[in-house]
């Protein structure tokens, strides 16, 4: 699929100061960052804007403030963002202002500051226009490399592009063409691993990928709503049976169309989904789940069935792990499911969140073709909606 968007390759950025909507919404711990691959997941777009005697200023919400709170505060990822450039970057004390502008305003080229978390004003998630205006003052150009909020339409993703000429980063244009390339083209079979805990989540994302897929493979609590629609019983599960009439409709349109369920024939099934229920842990096949256990992974059978269609897929896409992976007893399938996916010879795209979290864990990032640093947004995209972080960017 060829990337419609202007790029930062459209433009000279020498001499220019440069707003860069990054997504540095990382997980801190101990007033340091934890987990730096969404920062180091921008680093092209900003080495290369840097290389090109561009002067930046880099935006990014963390958390979810509700005004200043010293907690949220990107000093954090400042220093991270400094030692992963060699550089010191300094934090400017807001994201808005006659002090920012000040600070924008005497960068020189090569130069890179971070402002402070945009969330800490009410008006960037309003999409204030007057906001946005503040924001890019000071500034000649604005980038978004931000896959994971350009679902959004804040300040930052979406009202600056009325602003100021405005282009796609680096990032943005991989996520855009490893998603998109699902939907337009994908090298057959095409594979889909749906898991995760709620259908009501995903109905969207699978009706989407239906008709586009050859085997869905579904996983996760919302495995065990399908097993419902199924009239089987999953005891003390997780579920939605609220929602078993969506879940045999897409059963139906699966099949009707030609294609292929895979939803698990045996599961591991334990007295509670938390450590505690690890030592009391069995498998059991899908028909005879206890009623006073809970279903907490997919069994080794099933493992062997989705392993088969790992190995036959020519394109596997995945969200959401297969089990309560958080415990490490529970985690065998979301594990097994990332070192096949891995060792596949496919192409693999992981699809945000908690499969992310899994392929990272397991050291195989690096080993799958594409990772993306957005759940929400890449839901979003294979749903077929708009982006409105992606929209605002002209076409090239």
């Amino acid at each position: 699929m060829a990337f419609a968007k202007r790029t930062i390759r459209d433009f000279d950025p020498r001499g220019k100061r440069v707003l860069v909507r990054v997504d540095f919404n990382v997980p801190l711990a101990g007033g340091e960052v934890a987990d730096d691959s969404r920062i180091r997941a921008a680093l092209p777009t900003i080495r290369s804007l840097v290389e090109r005697g561009a002067a930046l200023g880099l935006v990014s919400h963390l958390g979810r403030p509700k005004g200043p709170d010293p907690k949220l505060s990107l000093a954090p990822v400042a220093r991270r963002v400094g030692k992963l450039l060699g550089r010191i970057v300094p934090l400017l004390p807001e994201s808005v202002g006659p002090d920012v502008e000040r600070a924008v305003r005497a960068m020189k080229p090569g130069d890179v500051a971070l402002l402070e978390n945009v969330r800490f004003h009410a008006e960037e998630e309003t999409n204030d226009p007057d906001f946005a205006r503040r924001l890019a003052n000071g500034f000649d150009a604005y980038v978004n490399d931000a896959f994971g909020t350009a679902h959004r339409a804040h300040a930052s993703t979406e009202g600056v592009a009325r602003f100021l000429p405005a282009y796609a980063g680096l990032l943005l244009e991989k996520e855009l063409n490893a998603l998109g390339g699902l939907l337009t083209d994908p090298r057959r079979p095409f594979l889909a691993i749906i898991g995760g805990a709620k259908v009501s989540t995903k109905i969207d994302v699978l009706r989407s990928l239906v008709p586009k897929v050859d085997t869905l493979a579904i996983g996760g609590g919302m495995a065990n709503t399908f097993l419902l629609a199924q009239g089987r019983a999953v005891g003390r599960s997780l579920a939605e049976p609220d929602k078993r009439t969506e879940a045999r409709l897409i059963a139906e349109e699966v099949e009707g169309n030609g294609k292929e369920l895979l939803l698990p024939i045996d599961v591991v099934c334990a007295p509670s989904a938390d450590a505690d229920g690890a030592p009391h842990a069995a498998v059991y096949a899908v028909d005879e789940v206890p009623e006073h256990l809970a279903i907490v992974d997919v069994g080794p059978r099933t493992i062997e069935r989705y392993a088969s269609a790992i190995g036959r897929a020519k394109t596997i896409f995945w969200n959401g792990p297969l089990g309560v992976f958080e415990v490490p007893d529970f985690a065998d399938g979301t594990r097994r499911v990332a070192e096949l996916m891995a060792q596949s010879g496919a192409v693999t795209v992981v699809g945000g969140g908690e499969s992310v979290q899994a392929v990272e864990e397991a050291g195989l990032a690096d080993k799958m073709t594409h990772v993306s640093t957005g759940g929400g947004a890449a839901l979003e995209l294979l749903e077929g909606k708009t982006l409105p972080g992606v929209a605002a960017i002209p076409d090239r």
